[in-house]
């Protein structure tokens, strides 16, 4: 599916899901297979003001991120996920930062999103099952106190965008 930019007919096709990585505390920490609960959302707080009866004011309340980020990944011999969810245990919590990025074509980041403050609560490991060929998975869930698309990150997009139109049209 391509979008479409103006009367000039120029078509922006979007990134594609699969072509992704992720950095904790500075360190790619593998090839993981599926990022799910990058979202967040904005509270609504309504108020009834007295004698308007046709109405309720929505007014916005705080952000709030109602999903821990999952991480799935084909289990492998580093066990950075296992040994730092084992500390959290433990009751040794190490919060973290990190960065999403979307990858174009190329491998090169195009988009990214930051998680700030992480530490993993849950870690699920693999299914085995004898009458199967699959890879086996770890899935690691990360409480977080926010995530944030930098501003580099919406510049690089624009300049991309930008590049892609110019080069386009010529």
């Amino acid at each position: 599916m391509a979008i479409g930019i103006g009367a000039l007919g120029i078509t922006i096709d979007p990134y594609a899901a699969f072509n992704f990585s992720v950095e904790i505390n500075g360190l790619i920490v593998g090839g993981f297979t599926e990022v799910s609960g990058l979202q967040s959302q904005i509270e609504v707080e309504e108020y009834k003001e007295g004698g308007e009866n046709n109405f309720t004011h929505k007014l916005p309340g705080r952000t709030v991120y109602s999903e821990n980020l999952v991480l799935k990944r084909g289990l492998t011999d580093i066990e950075a996920l296992w040994r730092w969810y084992q500390d959290v245990a433990k009751g040794i919590i190490k919060r973290r930062n990190g960065t999403i990025y979307l990858l174009d074509q190329r491998g090169l980041p195009a988009m990214w999103w930051d998680f700030r403050q992480a530490y993993p609560v849950k870690w699920s490991g693999p299914e085995f099952k004898s009458d199967s060929a699959t890879v086996a998975f770890e899935t690691v869930e990360l409480v977080h106190q926010g995530i944030v698309k930098p501003t580099a990150s919406s510049a690089t997009s624009t300049v991309r965008g930008i590049a892609g139109i110019v080069t386009r049209s010529l």
